[in-house]
């Protein structure tokens, strides 16, 4: 039966939408609850908002003749794509050129990034969004930056970071979850 109540849309949610943390952090388990400090805000994302490729992989098995008889699946690659707009964030800068390659903490006393071919370590990525009738959060346990877009620095756009994250299986063997709950109504 059909219902368009189950029809949404998806805005970030106030004070930010996505978070990164060190690999190995606790993680979140509902859409809900406020997450803990190591949770680092990565501030705004460009107006196209997050996009997530997760589609199965397959291949046609033909018959003598012809005839496709069965169709396997060879992978399921889950990733994510999103465009940092706060370029002088250092948590951003982390996220994009590594922990271990920036340093200093805030403009006014200095930011350096060393820009690399090392391996980005893998991080905890949460995307929190409003829907229509729901909060709904994204955990990757294993996010790693796969692509970061060329970075254009002109006089009418914000600068930006393209970034394109692969979500890769944790111990469980999932590449991400998905916790949906309608908000808690305020007190009063």
């Amino acid at each position: 039966m059909t219902d368009a109540t189950n029809v949404s849309y998806a805005k970030p949610a106030v004070g930010g939408a996505i978070y990164a943390a060190p690999a190995g952090t606790t993680l979140p388990t509902d859409a809900t609850t406020t997450l803990a400090s190591t949770y680092k805000s990565l501030g705004f994302v460009s107006e196209d908002g997050v996009t997530n490729a997760n589609s199965p992989e397959t291949e046609v098995i033909n018959a003598w003749g012809g005839a496709p008889v069965l169709t396997v699946q060879t992978g399921r690659p889950d990733s994510f794509k999103f465009t940092l707009i706060e370029m002088t964030n250092v948590e951003v800068l982390k996220l994009v050129y590594g922990a271990d390659n920036v340093t200093g903490t805030a403009l006014s006393s200095g930011i350096k990034v060393s820009a690399g071919a090392g391996q980005l370590d893998p991080v905890v990525l949460v995307i929190d969004m409003v829907l229509k009738n729901a909060l709904k959060r994204i955990v990757i346990p294993v996010a790693t930056v796969a692509d970061v877009g060329e970075i254009a620095y002109v006089d009418n756009d914000a600068v930006g970071f393209e970034t394109t994250v692969s979500a890769t299986a944790d111990a469980s063997g999932y590449t991400h979850y998905e916790y949906m709950k309608t908000p808690p109504v305020p007190a009063g």
